[in-house]
């Protein structure tokens, strides 16, 4: 038998580069008690970060698992944060330590708003597959499923008032929910186009959405008394309640219009002109719905002012004193009497400013101070978050930029990497920068301007770097003192590719002039240092071909130079004579990357036909042809003193193949977009990728090593997993699909948990038939027999009975999960079930989750339950039992409850007794008078 190979695992270190992901918004959140407005939370790939936007410091990382984040929600309280995921999960974040202990997974899709309810109890989420979703946060389960809308939900707002929701979807729709019968009850029809944001003023008496157009349109909400209802249904049943003079109000629904007349009425109000003629991209008030803040797809963002009932009524005043002057100035005997000034909606919200950012703006969040202070958070386009701060109270307020987050990151996508020859140092560069970071830390080193860049790498000494240009300059950097040193004209297109030659005295660039040059280092005297000396690069010999260079690599041993042109083919010459030596052909598309291994035996190369091919480097014979990304393959290195090599794709993935044996050991998933480069470190123990997701990352090498076969059915069990996802809802017997639904669904998880559940009833079968046994023989023997030996499960867990094993295994299925768990669960196991729900309410254990259990197996089980006689008895049973427990639970709550109202009046009666937070504000206010009262001093001397 031969000797096994044996591959090392990488695995993902670290996220770096990243400032903040477009896909999700950006959302102030409250950090350890810190003031309001310092903190911002954003989305940076699958991870949350958490930055300081005065210190412009990463304070915390809520880490994700796999899938992209694109909504964050904190809770009113401000103490935990909702995350959506691109896969339709949700998860809540404590801000105090970062963790996550509550996870929803009801939607098919990426989240795409959340939003929780004034006590933070509930928790409502929106997606791309058109549901909305009702979520206890208290009993971490799903409430109901409501189904309605024809395509992506964009707003869904909980109302405090009632027990109402709405929601607006890209269906150009707006929908009101019932929440306690789950029904809509109302659809508003008045936009041609998507609706893309909404928010509720005036006491939730108005509702303001933005579409596609350059208006917002307001609505009018008048909630009906419960008084009028039963008194007076006939005469409101003819009511339209979009009152509007074009066809905007041809919205009531026959059916529904009697419940619309119950419930609200709403009217159009008006619409206020934006100075963008685009869609809307956010619209967003701050939590008193004081301010709103809207913007398109473009880098400026306008502010209104929501004005106060008591300032309106000022205004219209003034406005009447203006009319009456201006109608006597026509005309001295008119009488001002019946002069009236219609209230317009301008008059109530008015534009405040606008406010251009640094480029475009992807998503925005506000909040308002006391004292009138407006701050404001910009999520941008280009990976940077800015902080501006606006005085609402000044006559006409600007925006002045407090803040800009933009060092830990670069603007546009990096499209190089290199290592230095000491591990320690990592070369990005861009579009408009190149950094330097520290792989230990991450840490930024040096950032320098540059212009677009296409290659680089690390001059030996590792003192230099060396970046190549779409504009065909080479740029020479200083390392030290991060200044350009020069900066050569090397090729008249494009400079695709440069190469260290391997006695480290020159290098070789490939550019789109059809060109490979031969440049030697020099140093030269420095005009501007005096003594010092500068490193140049003087040009040797030039190679001219037929097609564009992609690609140039020399042969470890100096020999060979391989060239790949853009006619598919890779050229090899020698490097001495230039004379050429071999072609390889067999790709269908051009060849964009390849590397030769550390012994010169073998060439590796990938092409945009998304295949990778092994060649020898003796006679240019193909060993073997790879289908090796679902995209282009953008980028191919060998781990240095190996033949492994790893592949960038633009499918998101950076795979591991060996090239003796022709076969793929691993894949590094993690970025969410195409991988445009990566860098190995001369050690082979780091790999850095970068991507369009502008995240860099990095993967270490362990000591773990990989087994194909596990990795095989590993890759087997995700696709299981994902198939799994992508699969029909749970049917539940008996109900038939309308606009509320079960808001679990099935997944991998759900599937073990009702595996675990089934092995658990059937432990619990064999173990009551072995004491059945055992009671039947002490009989027959008419004397104490020795006990059967009890299940090894049972002896792990402590002895325990096989009923409380049971309880066990429910107890730890997720709260989110039980419903579906129980729902894949066949029937011959439920009278077991029932008989041990049973016994736990006999003894008073877990009443509320038997409870949970017991009314959900009734309604999914109920036909098969009630025709069998066997169950009737046990059903008979738990009735009784499970209203005695539950009006003992109930009296303990109300006793408990009544104990704690009792506390807080004797507490409050007493008034010398002060608790911290008022006796904080009561400090902060008397403060704030003595400055007032020192300034008017101050004036008055």
């Amino acid at each position: 038998m031969g000797l096994t190979k044996q591959y090392l695992r990488y695995v993902p270190s670290a996220v770096f580069g990243l400032i903040g992901s477009q896909k999700a918004n950006v959302v102030f959140v409250r950090l350890r008690g810190g003031e309001q407005g310092r903190y911002v939370a954003v989305g940076a790939c699958e991870h949350v970060f958490i930055w300081d936007v005065r210190k412009a410091e990463k304070v915390l990382i809520l880490e994700g698992k796999k899938h992209e984040v694109t909504y964050l929600c904190p809770s009113p309280d401000g103490i935990h944060i909702a995350v959506g995921y691109e896969d339709g999960g949700v998860r809540i974040f404590s801000l105090l330590n970062g963790e996550s202990n509550v996870s929803f997974n009801g939607h098919k899709s990426a989240i795409t708003v959340m939003h929780y309810d004034a006590l933070g109890a509930r928790l409502v989420t929106g997606s791309r597959d058109t549901d909305v979703i009702v979520w206890d946060i208290i009993n971490e389960c799903g409430l109901y499923r409501l189904k309605g809308h024809k395509d992506a939900i964009t707003q869904a707002l909980l109302l405090k008032k009632k027990n109402l929701l709405v929601t607006s979807s890209k269906d150009s729709f707006v929908k009101w929910w019932d929440l306690d019968t789950q029904h809509c009850f109302k659809t508003m029809v008045g936009h041609r186009s998507e609706v893309w944001g909404m928010v509720l003023l005036n006491q939730e008496n108005r509702l303001l959405t933005g579409s596609a157009d350059s208006e917002l349109r307001a609505w009018d909400i008048d909630y009906l008394e419960e008084d009028k209802e039963v008194g007076e249904p006939q005469e409101k049943k003819g009511k339209s309640f979009l009152d509007d003079d074009d066809d905007d109000d041809d919205e009531n629904e026959g059916p529904n219009e009697e419940a619309e007349d119950r419930i609200l009425s709403c009217k159009k109000a008006g619409s206020i002109l934006r100075e963008a003629r685009d869609r809307v991209v956010s619209l967003i008030a701050d939590p008193k719905a004081k301010v709103l803040a809207c913007h398109g797809l473009d880098n400026t963002m306008e502010i209104f002012a929501v004005l106060p009932e008591e300032e309106i009524q000022k205004k219209m005043e003034r406005k009447l004193k203006k009319a009456k002057r201006k109608a006597k100035s026509q005309d001295s005997s008119a009488d001002g009497a019946d002069i009236v000034v219609e209230r317009k909606l301008t008059d109530e919200i008015q534009k405040l400013a606008s406010l251009k950012a640094s480029s475009k703006i992807r998503s925005v969040d506000c909040l308002l101070s006391p004292n009138g202070e407006m701050k404001v958070a910009l999520l941008l386009q280009n990976n940077t978050v800015e902080a501006y701060s606006v005085k609402t109270t000044e006559k006409n307020p600007t925006g002045t930029k407090t803040s800009r987050l933009t060092l830990g990151g670069h603007r546009t996508d990096a499209r190089t990497l290199s290592f230095s020859s000491d591990n320690i140092a990592i070369l990005s560069a861009s579009g408009d920068t190149v950094k330097v970071w520290n792989r230990a830390t991450l840490q930024v080193i040096r950032t320098m301007a540059c212009e677009y860049a296409l290659c680089s790498l690390f001059v030996p000494g590792d003192r230099q770097i060396i970046v190549g240009t779409k504009s065909g300059k080479i740029q020479i950097f200083d390392l030290a003192s991060g200044s350009l040193l020069e900066t050569a004209e090397a090729h008249e297109g494009a400079l695709w590719s440069i190469c260290l030659s391997p006695d480290q005295r020159g290098i070789v660039t490939g550019g789109a002039d059809k060109m490979v040059k031969f440049w030697d280092f020099e140093l030269i005297k420095d005009n501007e240092s005096g003594a010092n000396k500068r490193l140049t690069v003087k040009h040797t010999r030039t190679l001219q071909l037929d097609e564009d260079v992609l690609c140039v690599r020399f042969s470890p041993d100096q020999r060979l130079l391989a060239v790949s042109l853009l006619d598919c083919t890779v050229k090899i010459f020698y490097t001495d004579t230039l004379k050429f030596f071999l072609s390889l052909y067999g790709h269908k598309l051009p060849v964009l990357c390849l590397d030769i291994s550390h012994d010169s035996a073998l060439i590796a190369t990938g092409s945009a036909d998304r295949n990778v091919k092994i060649w020898g480097l003796d006679f240019g014979d193909c060993h073997r042809s790879m289908f090796a990304h679902d995209d282009s393959v953008m980028f191919l290195q060998f781990v240095p003193k190996t033949h492994l090599f790893f592949t960038a794709g633009k499918d998101r993935k950076v795979k591991q193949w060996d090239a003796d044996k022709f076969e793929h050991i691993q894949t590094l998933e993690g970025h969410h977009g195409e991988v445009w480069c990566l860098a190995i470190s001369p050690s082979g123990d780091h790999i850095v990728s970068s991507s369009h997701d502008k995240s860099l990352r990095l993967w270490e090498r362990t000591r773990e090593p990989i087994i194909l076969e596990e990795e095989k059915e590993m890759e087997r069990e995700a696709e299981f997993e994902e198939s799994l996802a992508k699969g029909d809802e749970p049917v539940v017997p008996g109900e038939t699909k309308g606009e509320a639904e079960p808001a679990g669904k099935k997944t991998i998880e759900t599937v073990k948990a009702a595996e675990r559940i089934m092995e658990a009833l059937e432990l619990y079968r064999e173990e009551s038939k072995n004491l059945e046994q055992h009671k039947a023989a002490c009989e027959a023997a008419g004397k104490e027999l020795p006990p059967p030996a009890m299940n090894p499960v049972l002896v792990a867990y402590g002895r325990i009975s096989p009923a409380q094993y049971v309880l066990d295994v429910i107890k730890k299925v997720r709260s989110s999960e039980l419903e579906v768990s129980l729902l894949v669960l066949p029937f011959p196991y439920i009278p077991d079930l029932l008989s041990l729900l049973n016994t736990y309410m006999q003894q008073g254990l877990e009443v509320e989750l038997v409870c949970r259990c017991l009314f959900f197996l009734l309604r999914i089980h109920f036909g098969q339950i009630t025709s069998n006689q066997m169950l009737l008895s046990v059903i008979d049973e738990l009735r009784t039992n499970t209203i005695s427990k539950v009006r003992e639970i109930r009296d303990v709550l109300g006793f408990n409850n009544a104990g704690l109202q009792f506390l807080q009046r004797e507490i409050e009666s007493k008034e010398d007794v002060m608790f911290f937070a008022d006796a904080t504000d009561r400090f902060q206010e008397k403060k704030r008078k003595r400055r007032k009262r020192e300034r008017a001093i101050l004036t008055i001397t």
